[in-house]
């Protein structure tokens, strides 16, 4: 006998990103030459001296359960990585561990969002945002941002979208998948706004702020706007920045009260992030930060070949990034010349004739727009934009 499942989960889907990359490896286990460029993984190994704190961590039997919101050696670390990177000033009982930093936003949507409530969430946008919301009961309310803007809501925009029933605004910075991060004066206009309606919480998902190239110093909100402190989640973790994808560890800082009913959330799930994780991303925090600035190095030189590339390609117009390491080039011009349906038929077609793994911008609220992940190597980039090239010059 079929029973039916819970409504909550007609009301999501698997992430797109997720769906494609599966699909990509599936075509490369059966032999075929696919170049995966959907999954946002730097393709840096990490480095040594962190994998060697997990296995000292090992050795000295850190394997057991830690508390719910994380080992106090790595809170010392994220409260002192706070400071030293963005003068700001937290105590332990207002930090949260969790495993990624997807938990840490999922645990902010539970803590705060209810049935009925409404986020804005502004497009371009990371791909599980508007389904965390609908999973905690509320209505993500999608604010279309574009080229004009830069990607950026605008405080009128803000203005517009602002009902008595919202409840919080999630903004990442730089932002997955535009690559815009948000400026102190940016920051500042969306304050003015806020300012007048103190109960719109702000989370702020910062995973991308060490691969940032902007030309002005990295600002998140609570370093450009203080203010708004006592409303601000603020979100991080080690992936990134780190290479770390498969160590799991994400963070969040936020008032207190916020903060308590997150680690009651996660004790009901997963408990504690990984011991071992959390002695890795301790050292990470810790450890020497010129393999940061490497790394992000290397990541600016593949964005400018992309970006060049892709502004040569007829029908492309790509805006070049702050950060992160995606292209996100809108294909507007393209899809009408080639007589595509639309960016997703674009993506399918692309995959299955030259073997190229990429993300529609439907997936990210803005069709007519792909995504690329350039956490590859030059070589593969080139051999990449080559096919994409040679894709949209023979299709019919």
């Amino acid at each position: 006998m079929s029973k039916s499942l819970a409504a909550r989960i007609y009301r999501v889907q698997l992430s797109p990103t997720v769906a494609i990359t599966a699909k990509a490896i599936a075509l490369k286990s059966a032999g075929q030459d696919i170049i995966t460029l959907s999954a946002g993984e730097p393709d840096f190994e990490t480095p040594s001296h962190i994998g060697e704190a997990a296995c000292a961590a090992i050795q000295a039997g850190k394997t057991k359960y830690t508390a719910v919101d994380g080992t106090k050696s790595l809170k010392d670390a994220i409260i002192h990585k706070l400071k030293r990177d963005n003068d700001l000033t937290f105590k332990e009982t207002e930090i949260i561990v969790s495993s990624g930093g997807k938990q840490s936003l999922y645990n902010a949507c539970q803590a705060l969002v209810d049935e009925k409530d409404e986020v804005i969430v502004p497009a371009p946008f990371w791909a599980s945002f508007p389904d965390m919301i609908k999973l905690a009961g509320g209505s993500p309310i999608i604010v279309q941002t574009g080229l004009e803007s830069g990607f950026r809501i605008t405080p009128k925009k803000l203005v517009d979208s602002i009902t008595s029933k919202t409840r919080a605004i999630i903004i990442n910075s730089p932002c997955n998948p535009s690559g815009t991060a948000y400026t102190r004066c940016d920051w500042e206009g969306l304050a003015e706004v806020l300012a007048k309606h103190p109960n719109i919480y702000i989370i702020a998902d910062d995973i991308y702020e060490h691969i940032y190239w902007g030309t002005e110093k990295y600002s998140n909100v609570l370093t450009a706007c203080p203010e708004l402190r006592d409303r601000t989640i603020l979100v991080n973790g080690v992936s990134k920045s780190y290479a770390m994808t498969g160590w799991r560890i994400g963070y969040s800082a936020a008032p207190e009260p916020i903060i308590k009913a997150m680690t009651i959330i996660q004790s009901q799930s997963t408990t504690n992030a990984c011991s071992i994780s959390q002695a890795a991303a301790e050292a990470a925090l810790m450890g020497p930060q010129n393999i940061v600035r490497e790394m992000c190095d290397a990541f600016k030189e593949r964005h400018d070949y992309v970006v060049n590339r892709f502004n040569s390609l007829n029908g492309f117009k790509c805006r070049p990034c702050e950060g992160t390491f995606y292209a996100f080039p809108n294909i507007d011009d393209a899809l009408n010349r080639l007589h595509f349906k639309d960016d997703m038929e674009f993506c399918e077609k692309l995959l299955e004739k030259q073997g190229v793994a990429i993300v529609p911008g439907v997936a990210f609220g803005s069709p007519g727009h792909i995504r690329l992940s350039f956490a590859a190597s030059l070589p593969t980039l080139k051999k990449a934009i080559d096919r994409i090239e040679n894709f949209t010059n023979k299709v019919n």
